[in-house]
């Protein structure tokens, strides 16, 4: 169903007994000194691919190690299908409700103050915990780059410093262009990783159609901390809003999701294909460090500069969430003030230091992004997808009986919150399982650890 957005209407949204009035959260004025709604649906999908084709990617190789080209690549064409769908749910509901900016504001509207709450902390949480991925990439890369020359301590600081200083601009419109270098950055270093890998190939290697593996294995391949943020764009989907707040056209957002899970869904695929085939069961995660020593640091020079830009946009969603929370409709949102600038600037620096004490402080940081991305990604992606649907159906179309009259997107509604809380359910447990299997087996290091 095509939705008609104007930007300066209001809305009245039942709520039980209560009723909210919504208009949009950013104020157009022509005397406003900062300007939001600039982006265009080209730059979003820039954007966009920039947080999700990032080192992601990176871990899909291992996961067709585990369980075999034929399910991983049914999985990932299927997950890319599944979240182009809830991407259209959410847009909808956006579109519904112009004063949504952020999953917590989402939250209110279908549960209360509660809902709010929870989902609002659990997009900054996230966000924090994909910024700490982030800069543990950074690390990575550089380390590599310096052959272990210098402390990793250090190089995630270094990391962290750069990224915070890339997150300050105050409108996603500022961050567009670089979103454009971005997506070009981890597309060439994909290209020269399966170059990398095609020009060294693994003797002996073993390349399987379908593995057969227990529950526990064969989940964890999709489920690992890389692959539930990535596989059907999960923090696009907790982004998404924020996102469609500053789009000059909101109704063009869907134009961005086609394009995003399109080039996603090809390019995951091909990058994962073609390490796999040369690298088989001896690939490792990241990918690019079963390349030869010269093109592993081709690659990750490459990339570096990818990690560093989506760490950026992680950190300004979740400063932009906690503005927007307690600037809303204030001079502060629109006029460069100096209390404004002074909290953003402490926002986005807190959400920034957060993330470096997590990285380098515990040891077990890796697998507490899987349970992140588990409990709350998986219900940003999919289960919240569906209640959005019934929420704006039952209210807006005749309450029960307009459910009844839609048979099959209700059952699809339904099965899309089961689909979430499964992920979450698994997801969850996997993650737990690979922490005390870590402990176990000793491999459980130290913070503070060059």
């Amino acid at each position: 169903m095509d939705v008609e957005f104007d930007r300066n209407r209001e809305v009245k949204v039942d709520f039980g007994e209560t009723v909210i009035q919504e208009q949009d959260v950013f104020d157009e004025s022509p005397e406003n000194e900062i300007r939001y709604k600039t982006l265009s649906w080209q730059f979003v999908t820039l954007l966009m691919i920039s947080e999700i084709v990032s080192n992601g990617m990176l871990s899909l190789p291992s996961s067709l190690a585990v369980i075999g080209i034929a399910p991983a690549l049914i999985l990932i064409v299927f997950l890319g299908v599944f979240g182009l769908f809830t991407a259209k749910l959410l847009i909808d509901f956006k579109l519904h409700h112009p004063s949504v900016h952020s999953m917590g504001d989402a939250g209110y509207i279908i549960g209360g103050p509660i809902l709010r709450e929870v989902l609002g902390s659990g997009t900054i949480i996230f966000a924090i915990f994909a910024t700490g991925g982030e800069l543990i990439s950074g690390q990575q890369a550089l380390s590599i780059l310096s052959n272990d020359g210098i402390c990793s301590v250090f190089l995630v600081l270094i990391f962290a410093a750069a990224t915070f200083l890339l997150s300050l601009p105050r409108t996603l419109g500022n961050l567009s262009w670089i979103g454009l270098f971005s997506t070009a950055l981890i597309v060439v270093s994909g290209i020269v990783g399966m170059v990398g890998a095609s020009a060294s190939p693994v003797p002996g290697r073993i390349v399987g159609a379908a593995m057969s593996n227990n529950f526990y294995e064969a989940f964890l391949a999709v489920t690992n901390p890389a692959d539930v943020i990535l596989f059907a764009g999960h923090f696009m989907r907790v982004a998404f809003f924020i996102l469609i707040s500053e789009m000059r056209r909101p109704q063009d957002a869907m134009k961005a999701a086609w394009c995003l899970q399109g080039f996603a869904t090809i390019f995951y695929t091909l990058f994962a294909l073609v390490v796999y085939l040369y690298a088989g069961n001896t690939v490792e995660s990241p990918a690019f460090l079963s390349l030869s020593p010269k093109w592993a640091k081709a690659a990750f020079a490459i990339a570096l500069g990818n990690f560093l830009i989506a760490g950026a946009l992680y950190i300004h969603t979740a400063a932009k969430l906690l503005y927007v929370r307690n600037f809303r409709h204030t001079r502060h949102i629109s006029t460069h003030t100096i209390l404004g600038w002074s909290i953003w600037i402490i926002f986005c620096l807190g959400a920034t230091a957060t993330a470096f004490v997590l990285a380098v402080t515990l040891p077990i940081f890796s697998y507490l992004i899987g349970i992140t991305a588990s409990l709350f990604a998986a219900w940003y992606t999919y289960g919240l997808a569906g209640f959005f649907w019934l929420h704006d159906t039952y209210h807006s179309q005749g309450g029960r009986k307009a459910l009844v009259r839609r048979p099959l997107g209700t059952t699809v509604a339904i099965l899309t919150i089961l689909a979430g809380a499964f992920t979450c359910v698994a997801g969850t447990y996997v993650s737990v399982q690979l922490i005390i299997n870590a402990y176990r087996e000793g491999i459980v290091g130290s913070p503070f650890i060059c």
